[in-house]
């Protein structure tokens, strides 16, 4: 687990979310932009595994396709990137 004041390049993680098979999330602030995120961290492993990562990639366009973004006036912003 990472500790809350943690940085990963541009967040500062707040706060476990959760974890699971895939990894564990947190919320954390973008520095950059100056809002709260969900961040998922894999570990070491996960990433050298092409399964995995095409898995993570997977999730990651499905998230970014649940988004009402008509209704909020906002999309998602997802970055996979290693640390």
């Amino acid at each position: 687990m990472l500790a809350a004041g943690t940085s990963l390049g541009p967040y500062k993680i707040l706060a476990p979310l959760g974890a699971g098979g895939m990894g564990e999330v947190y919320r954390a602030r973008d520095t950059r932009l100056g809002r709260e995120v969900a961040i998922k961290v894999i570990t070491a492993g996960q990433a050298r595994d092409p399964d995995r990562i095409k898995r993570l990639e997977q999730e990651a366009r499905a998230a970014g396709t649940r988004w009402p973004l008509a209704r909020r006036r906002m999309c998602p912003s997802i970055r996979l990137e290693p640390t």
